[in-house]
């Protein structure tokens, strides 16, 4: 009987069951409740209740989020931009992206050698094809072009990095 009655009850249910399922952030949890008809003052008291108690923590989500897309192959770009679009300050994103610890232009050397052999990218057509693709997946313009180079400069036996 040690539950909250009522719709406030409720929203904190259902917000508590939304993070059961994987991490949310503080704005998503809001928006998610809101989709299932919790009022915005209830569905804010729900996550601040969460919040309080530990479960909902946005720090948290944001590093398991960058860390969960560097796995994916996105680079630093593209994943502040996702980062921001859940409602997260510059300084949590920041946090989350040092907290990946993410070799950045390691990642974009293995993008490129995932998709393209050396003699591939001779041409300038697939390299640029290359960069384009290491931009769209978030990586910065050094990065994208240092890792088509890298990629262009080895040996069509096997990748062995630069």
């Amino acid at each position: 009987m040690g539950r909250p009655r009522g719709e406030a009850g409720d929203a904190y249910q259902r917000a508590l069951g939304l993070l059961v399922r994987r991490e949310h952030s503080r704005r998503d949890l809001a928006r998610k409740l809101a989709q299932r008809g919790v009022e915005p003052a209830e569905a804010e008291a729900a996550v601040e209740r969460l919040a309080g108690q530990g479960y909902q923590d946005d720090e948290r989500f944001a590093a398991s989020f960058a860390r969960d897309r560097a796995n994916s192959g996105y680079g630093p770009v593209r994943i502040r931009v996702e980062l921001a679009g859940h409602g997260l300050g510059e300084d949590a994103i920041l946090r989350a992206l040092e907290a990946c610890e993410a070799d950045w232009p390691a990642l974009a050397r293995r993008q490129v050698g995932r998709r393209w052999t050396a003699a591939a990218l001779a041409e300038p057509d697939r390299r640029r094809k290359a960069v384009e693709f290491l931009l769209r997946r978030g990586f910065d313009q050094d990065s994208a072009w240092g890792a088509v180079r890298a990629r262009g400069e080895d040996e069509d036996d096997g990748f062995h990095g630069a």
